[in-house]
């Protein structure tokens, strides 16, 4: 097997390890930095569980090896919150009831904060267009677009404060 040394810059901090050339990013995510709120869902970019910001980029982990990763910036569901305090998504998730069993929230909240990041007013049309790479059993998906737009205002607010 090929061993490649790589950095990687994950919610804010440089990690450099060796890994395999086929080691996906989803699985250095997990089984290297021990952070597990990225999940594996399908392995077929098909659910979105394991979506990550990469580079401010929406991405699904299953698709890309760590190699890959190696000097760009990834952000996971971990660096979300900030000095204990939730992200306005994550809070818009609890406030507005927008999960249920939680597997898909990690990567539908990256997938909103990519949209948000880039559309800080999105219509609802918008917001389901933003996240229908992730795919969620539970919802029904109408309480996860009320806790974007909730989340949206609040950053809104917070912008011009």
């Amino acid at each position: 097997m090929s061993q490649h040394k790589i950095t990687v810059t994950v919610n804010g901090e440089a990690t450099t390890h060796e890994v395999d050339a086929r080691t996906l990013l989803v699985h250095y995510i997990r089984e290297n930095l021990d952070l597990t709120g990225t999940h594996i869902g399908c392995d077929t970019t098909s659910c979105g569980a394991c979506t990550v910001l990469v580079d401010g980029q929406a991405i699904k982990s299953c698709t890309m090896f760590a190699v890959q990763a190696d000097g760009r910036n990834v952000e996971t569901i971990e660096g979300m919150a900030a000095g204990g305090d939730l992200h306005p998504l994550q809070e818009g998730f609890w406030e507005k009831h927008g999960l249920q069993c939680g597997y898909c929230t990690p990567g539908m909240i990256l997938s909103a904060k990519h949209l948000l990041d880039k559309n800080p007013n999105p219509t609802e049309d918008e917001i389901r267009a933003g996240i229908s790479g992730n795919l969620c059993r539970c919802t029904g998906y109408n309480k996860i677009v009320e806790a974007v737009l909730y989340a949206a205002e609040k950053l809104r607010e917070e912008a011009t404060a």
